[in-house]
């Protein structure tokens, strides 16, 4: 599927980069992603307000939560990425035609990808101390120097 359902362990909800460095350095890192993405959303191509959506990797194993990359997306895509929050502010039917509509597919389709996320997700969940691994951002902490 081009859009995914990214739901992350209820004990890193509501802690995103964002809100945990300093403003200067995020300004940097999101700028990146709305760069490299040329001016529209890396999933859906839409042009116009994008968002910084965070991409991260999880090693159940080693317990470990990576950022992976910084990504641009417009607040439809980011809304069906975070699924979870979407439903609860009321926007869930919204997402999910967005969903279907970017990827293609039926509600019986779209139902299954939620499903499959939410197996992910409770499997995750019984992780209780994520390592959190944000090296990605080293980088960009050079250029705030600068």
């Amino acid at each position: 599927m081009k859009l995914e359902i990214e739901l992350v362990p209820d004990g890193c909800w509501y802690s995103n980069l964002r809100s945990a460095l300093p403003p200067k350095l995020w300004d940097v890192i999101r700028k990146d992603a709305y760069a490299r993405a040329g001016g529209k959303c890396t999933v859906c191509g839409k042009r116009g307000r994008l968002e910084a959506h965070e991409r991260w990797s999880y090693d159940e194993e080693k317990h470990l939560q990576k950022l992976e990359t910084v990504v641009a997306l417009c607040h439809d895509c980011h809304s069906v990425v975070h699924i979870g929050r979407t439903q609860l502010t009321g926007d869930g039917d919204k997402a999910m035609e967005h969903f279907m509509k970017v990827n293609g597919c039926t509600q019986i389709e779209f139902h299954k990808a939620l499903r499959e996320a939410n197996l992910v997700h409770q499997r995750r969940n019984k992780i209780d101390d994520w390592v959190t691994d944000i090296s990605y951002i080293r980088k960009f902490q050079e250029k705030v120097r600068e």
